[in-house]
């Protein structure tokens, strides 16, 4: 079976979680999340979905007034949040299963859902926006492929599996749901790596 569980993932990750140490980018995706809050109307509750070590979401995400928390599938992962933001709410959960606890002004999901298995897309981004308040804003990074798929490789050591709906996949999905499509952005090109920020309707 080409998935992987949410569990393996996190195990997975924890092998690897030195990765984000030194030499780690602190700035990948800071621009694009910039860009994202000028949406928002309020600042409120937020959520990092798949959130990593370095905090540098939510470093940001409190420097522009939110009240951020963070979610992972890695214990490793997890601890060195939490040791880097002693005063943030973290939680272990598989986003899959796990039903947000309230609704947020912004979620972000960078670089994270891309590991959850191609038919839990949907669920899960449908799950995200319903988790938001009216007008509130999600960020989340894909595949930008061209058609749905799912793979497996091994290039940050173990193997870890990753799944897109693809470019127009999400749109269309996006189209179908209470949402606008504010930006999308192949940010880093020619890598398919791109990046859609949506609003709730009001």
């Amino acid at each position: 079976m080409l998935a992987m569980k949410p569990q393996e993932i996190g195990e997975a990750y924890d092998q690897i979680t030195h990765l984000w140490e030194d030499g780690f980018n602190q700035m990948n995706g800071i621009e694009a999340h910039e860009k994202a809050i000028q949406f928002c109307d309020q600042k409120g509750a937020a959520l990092d979905v798949g959130c990593g070590p370095t905090g540098r979401f939510i470093d940001l995400l409190c420097e522009e007034g939110f009240e951020p928390e963070g979610v992972d599938v890695s214990a490793q992962m997890l601890a060195r949040a939490a040791q880097r933001h002693p005063e943030i709410e973290f939680q272990q959960q598989d986003i899959c299963e796990w039903e947000l606890p309230k609704q947020y002004s912004f979620i972000t999901a960078w670089d994270s859902i891309w590991h959850i298995p191609l038919g839990q897309q949907e669920h899960v981004l449908r799950k995200l926006v319903r988790g938001l308040i009216p007008k509130g804003v999600l960020i989340f990074s894909f595949g930008a492929t061209v058609s749905p798929g799912e793979h497996r490789d091994a290039n940050l050591g173990p193997e870890v599996y990753y799944s897109s709906l693809g470019v127009n996949g999400f749109l269309e999905l996006l189209l179908s749901m209470d949402v606008l499509c504010k930006h999308l952005e192949y940010d880093q090109h020619p890598e398919l790596h791109a990046y859609l920020i949506v609003q709730k309707k009001g």
